[in-house]
């Protein structure tokens, strides 16, 4: 095992998720696609492999524990983060990832075809404009802007009963008391990424009629 892999898997270890070999070879073949891409176009700025294990891949795994359902919507995908490599850990769930960037979405669909990823689709548009046949359970995004927009953008595309989840730093109380009418804050889960000496945390919103 290569020492990339045995940290991704430790690493996975420590926030309850059992990688298999193959899928930690998966994660890391995306992180070696990411590189080759990365010479092309600016896909990200974190181009050392420690960091890309650490804030991209286990970044994304942290939220493993808050999804709900069968339908996820990764919004603001960008480079696939979340979106792909919770995808890869739960073959079982349907991950739609969207963005209004076409060639961040060509990246995703070239990984999806080389990883073998048929639970993975993309949408080019923007969340406020996006009507699927289908709504979603889970509605994800990591740093899209204030929770005021994010509700505002995406929250037509939950369920009942649904979850808006998002990913930020700090505790964001100030924005959580913008939240719109008709919606309320769920929970505030601190993440503990192994390895990542910055602050993460999951906000959990639902309808203001829903249960926490």
């Amino acid at each position: 095992m290569k020492g990339s892999d045995s940290t991704l898997i430790a690493g996975a270890a420590q926030l309850g998720i059992e990688l298999s070999d193959s899928q930690a070879a998966q994660l890391i073949r995306l992180l070696d696609e990411l590189d080759d891409w990365n010479q092309r176009m600016n896909l990200t700025a974190i181009r050392e492999r420690g960091a890309q294990i650490t804030k991209h891949l286990l970044d994304s795994l942290s939220v493993q524990p808050f999804l709900q359902g069968e339908r996820v919507l990764d919004v603001g995908t960008g480079a696939g983060f979340p979106g792909l490599p919770l995808a890869v850990v739960n073959p079982q769930l349907r991950f739609t990832l969207l963005d209004s960037t076409a060639k961040k979405l060509k990246f995703i669909e070239h990984v999806v075809g080389t990883l073998s990823l048929p639970n993975v689709q993309t949408v080019h548009t923007r969340a406020e404009n996006f009507r699927p046949a289908q709504r979603f359970d889970i509605v994800l995004s990591r740093a899209v802007g204030p929770l005021e927009q994010f509700v505002k953008w995406a929250g037509h595309l939950t369920v009942g009963g649904g979850r808006l989840l998002a990913m930020k730093g700090r505790d964001p109380a100030a924005e959580v008391a913008k939240l719109p009418s008709g919606w309320k804050l769920a929970a505030v889960h601190r993440l503990n990424v192994p390895a990542l000496d910055e602050e993460r945390h999951l906000v959990e919103i639902c309808r203001s009629h829903d249960r926490p």
